[in-house]
C-alpha cells in the first residue's frame, strides 16, 4: 500500500474532500484515502454487502473518484495502488453480478431493447420523476433533484470518453461528434458540465463539485459508478454504449418536462437554459447513437449485442430505483437526500 504524502494545496474548486463513511466497508477504505489507517476489507467481506446499499457504492465512488478530480489532501498516486485495487475488483463483481440479474443480461436483441425505450415517455405510469416534477414538483423538489444529479451533471460526458480509444471506424466518428457537442464544441462557457452549475446557481445551491456527495442516497451514487464500472473495463464498452444510448434517447422528452417545470416554478433562465439546450441537441444525438455509434460497434463486433442490451437495461433498473426513491420521500412531504438543503 502505498503512503500517503503531503501533497501541495489544491483549489477546493478542483477536488472537494472525502466524504463521510456509511458503513464499515466505506470507513476502511476512506480511512486508507486519508491516511488514517491501513486495514482495507477483505474480498469476503465485500461480497457480503448489498450491492445497491451505501456502503458499497460510497465504497466504489471514493475509489472511481480517484480517476476523475481524486479528493482534496489525497496522494494522487492511489488511483493505481494494486491493494485499492483489489478491493474495487471485489466491489465490482458484486455490482455487475446485480447489474446483469436485473438488468436482462439474457437478452440480445438490440433493436427491440432500444424501441421501448421510444415507447416509455409517452405516458406518466406513476414512476416517473420528470412528469412528477412538471405535473406537480415544488421548487424544493427541484432543488433536491438538482443536487443529486450533480453528481454526474458536474462530470457529464466525461466517462463516456473512456469507450472512445475502444472504438472504430463509425462507431468512433460519430461518439467524438457526440461528446463534441456534450463539451461546448469547443467553447468552455458551453460546456454542458458548466450549463448545469450555471442551473445550480440560479436554484440557490452550490455548485462546486461533489458538493452534495454526504446528501446524496445510495441510488443516486450507483446512476454514476455504473458510467464508471462501464467506461474503466474495455470488456464492458458494449453495456456503456448501451448506457450512452439510453440517456440520447431518453433524454430530450425528460428534458422538455423538467424544463417546463422550471418554468413553472419560477426558475431563472439559467436553469431553465440547461434542460432547453438537452431537448434539441438530444433529439439529433438520439439518430447518431443509434444508427452510427451503435450500428457501427455492432457491425464491427456482432458479439457484443448483448452487452449493449445489459447497458440498456442496467440503466433502465437504476433509474428506476432512484425515482422510486425520489418519488416516495416527496410524496411524504419529506427529504429524499439523506441531509436536508441548507445551501
Amino acid at each position: 500500500m502505498t503512503t500517503p504524502a503531503t501533497t501541495a494545496p489544491r483549489s477546493p474548486e478542483a477536488s472537494p474532500g472525502l466524504p463521510q463513511p456509511r458503513g464499515p466497508l466505506s470507513e476502511s477504505v476512506l480511512g486508507v484515502l486519508a491516511g488514517r489507517g491501513t486495514r482495507l476489507p477483505e474480498a469476503a467481506e465485500v461480497r457480503r454487502a448489498d450491492p445497491y446499499g451505501d456502503d458499497l457504492q460510497l465504497l466504489l465512488y471514493g475509489l472511481y473518484e480517484l480517476h476523475y478530480r481524486g479528493f482534496a489532501g489525497v496522494d494522487e498516486r492511489l488511483e493505481w495502488d494494486p491493494a485499492l485495487l483489489g478491493v474495487r475488483a471485489a466491489a465490482e463483481d458484486v455490482f455487475l453480478d446485480a447489474l446483469r440479474r436485473d438488468g436482462g443480461s439474457d437478452r440480445t436483441d438490440v433493436a427491440q431493447a432500444l424501441d421501448a425505450l421510444l415507447l416509455e415517455p409517452v405516458g406518466d405510469d406513476g414512476h416517473s420523476v420528470s412528469h412528477h416534477l412538471q405535473r406537480e414538483g415544488e421548487l424544493w423538489q427541484l432543488r433536491e433533484y438538482a443536487a443529486l444529479r450533480s453528481l454526474y451533471h458536474l462530470k457529464e460526458a466525461d466517462p463516456h470518453l473512456w469507450v472512445v480509444p475502444r472504438l472504430r471506424g463509425r462507431a468512433k466518428a460519430a461518439m467524438v461528434a457526440v461528446e463534441f457537442d456534450e463539451f461546448g464544441a469547443g467553447r468552455a462557457e458551453d460546456v454542458h458540465a458548466r450549463l448545469f452549475a450555471d442551473l445550480m446557481t440560479d436554484l440557490g445551491l452550490d455548485a462546486r463539485y461533489g458538493r452534495y456527495l454526504d446528501a446524496a442516497p445510495a441510488q443516486a451514487l450507483a446512476t454514476v459508478n455504473m458510467m464508471s464500472l462501464f467506461g474503466l473495463h474495455r470488456r464492458l464498452r458494449g453495456a456503456l454504449v448501451g448506457h450512452f444510448a439510453t440517456v440520447e434517447i431518453t433524454s430530450s422528452p425528460g428534458s422538455r418536462r423538467l424544463a417546463a417545470a422550471l418554468r413553472r416554478a419560477g426558475a431563472g433562465p439559467a436553469a431553465q437554459r440547461f434542460y432547453d439546450e438537452h431537448v434539441e441537441a438530444d433529439a439529433v444525438h438520439e439518430q447518431v447513437v443509434r444508427h452510427e455509434v451503435i450500428a457501427g460497434l455492432l457491425e464491427d463486433e456482432p458479439g457484443l449485442a448483448a452487452d449493449v442490451v445489459l447497458g440498456i437495461g442496467a440503466t433502465g433498473h437504476l433509474e428506476d430505483l432512484l425515482a422510486d426513491h425520489l418519488l416516495a420521500a416527496w410524496r411524504e412531504g419529506r427529504t429524499a437526500l439523506r441531509t436536508p438543503l441548507t445551501s
